[in-house]
């Protein structure tokens, strides 16, 4: 089965190389040169899209993580099974899907008839990711995930958490999106605006994906195309 392995935060991130652990090194990736982190569903039409071959699984594609998408099925793989995105630097919890690259590119796949997973790290701050831990949990969620049923025009949503040392190991719940606006605060100097929302803040509705996610389980939702 061949997979596509893409994400928004760059083809040298460590998340993807952690997915890539994941699958055992399987799959060819496909992934954006730089950071492209919260480009949503953004696609190139109107100029040359640079891509460079660093082996025969291994494409950075001077665009977006859509574009990746679209370049890997058209040209690089006519036989592609499954599309996996990630592991995001970040939490893509309910609304954050339509801003997400990484969901992008997992929609994307979708929409061209592949199934596909988009996988994020919630990051509770000031803890740094442990790029191990998310490689097991996203093992367990794959093995979960591939053995299931995918109706066409749905994707998969996972959310890693982020915990404490010593924490219990987090169970996978499959959970709603969230509908709940991120907080949005802005710091005004002169007529420059900062975007200040405090993620950690958001609104969290019993049961719904950033609930199960701040609560210290993988949450895995299906999102409809």
């Amino acid at each position: 089965m061949t997979i596509i392995l893409t994400n928004d935060d760059g083809i040298d991130a460590p998340g993807i190389r952690a997915l890539q652990r994941a699958v055992n090194g399987e799959g060819i990736i496909v992934a954006p040169k730089e950071h492209q982190s919260g480009c949503g569903h953004q696609v190139n039409t109107n100029r040359p899209i640079h891509l460079q071959r660093r082996s025969d699984k291994e494409y950075a594609v001077a665009s977006t993580p859509a574009d990746c998408t679209r370049i890997a099925i058209s040209h690089i793989n006519q036989n592609i099974k499954y599309l996996i995105s990630g592991i995001n630097a970040g939490g893509n919890l309910g609304v954050d899907s339509y801003i997400s690259g990484t969901v992008a590119a997992a929609r994307e796949a979708v929409i061209q008839g592949i199934p596909a997973i988009a996988i994020s790290h919630y990051i509770k701050k000031p803890l740094v990711i442990d790029w191990e831990l998310a490689t097991q949990w996203t093992v367990i969620v794959l093995e979960k995930l591939l053995s299931l049923p995918l109706p066409p025009g749905t994707l998969w949503n996972v959310n890693l958490p982020h915990l404490e040392p010593g924490t219990p190991e987090p169970k996978l719940v499959f959970c709603k999106p969230s509908r709940e606006p991120l907080p949005i605060n802005y710091r005004i100097e002169g007529d420059k605006y900062y975007y200040q929302g405090d993620y950690a803040k958001r609104h969290r509705t019993p049961g719904t994906d950033v609930d199960i996610c701040f609560s210290g389980d993988i949450a895995i939702t299906q999102l409809q195309v």
